[in-house]
């Protein structure tokens, strides 16, 4: 499915989210800058946090469980919901408002917040009752291990694969960045990130974060 070559000839950018996390926002927001200044077109697809670190719940602080607990799953939920009944083409839309409600505005991911941006995104309020429903919990599933798959467990979200010379995917986690870049700035990190993600072997670059995600 993520292999195919969208009609349009545009390179396929497969984006894995969780609508809860402020850094993948702050990365889509990058890639839709990305889609501006390169022949790309982004196809998103909704990861799981909960799903993440449902095995590993005793290493992580109170807090961080916490808020896997009560808040994480509703989002996704609401979103995988909005897919299977709406389409594909929906996703895109969706995590604009829910990201925008959730950390641009600081609504943060109440049941009101999740209601108002399935209104923004022009679709049915009532989606939000599935966020209490496991309803499509196997597709969210289906959908969090595709992406997950394809750079290890010891990630997060987001998780980005395009196509590579090869004609095999080569996907990455991050990047982790703030604020977004605009432009040529956007351009230069989108080259950049595809280089070294092309190289057989290359893993990692990381430093401290010395400041947290500024929204614009």
């Amino acid at each position: 499915m993520s292999e195919n070559t969208p009609a349009n000839g545009k390179t396929p950018v497969d984006f894995w989210f969780d609508p809860l996390c402020p850094w993948a926002w702050m990365t889509s927001r990058w890639m839709l800058e990305v889609e501006k200044v390169r022949d790309v077109e982004v196809r998103w697809h909704v990861m799981s946090l909960a799903v993440l670190n449902e095995d590993k719940l005793d290493e992580l602080p109170e807090e961080y469980r916490d808020m896997l607990a009560n808040q994480a799953w509703g989002p996704v939920r609401v979103a995988i919901a909005a897919q299977q009944l709406h389409g594909d083409d929906v996703l895109g839309p969706l995590y604009t408002a829910l990201g925008t409600r959730f950390h641009n505005n600081g609504e943060g991911p109440t049941r009101e917040a999740v209601a108002a941006a399935l209104k923004d995104a022009g679709l049915p309020e009532d989606l939000a009752e599935y966020a209490d429903k496991d309803t499509y919990d196997t597709e969210l599933r289906a959908s969090h291990q595709e992406g997950i798959e394809k750079v290890g467990q010891e990630v997060g979200t987001p998780v980005i694969a395009v196509p590579g010379a090869d004609g095999e995917q080569v996907a990455f986690f991050g990047p982790v960045v703030t604020p977004a870049p605009k432009g040529e700035d956007a351009a230069k990190l989108w080259d950049g990130t595809l280089l070294v993600a092309s190289i057989p072997g290359f893993y990692e670059i990381k430093r401290t974060r010395t400041q947290g995600p500024i929204f614009d």
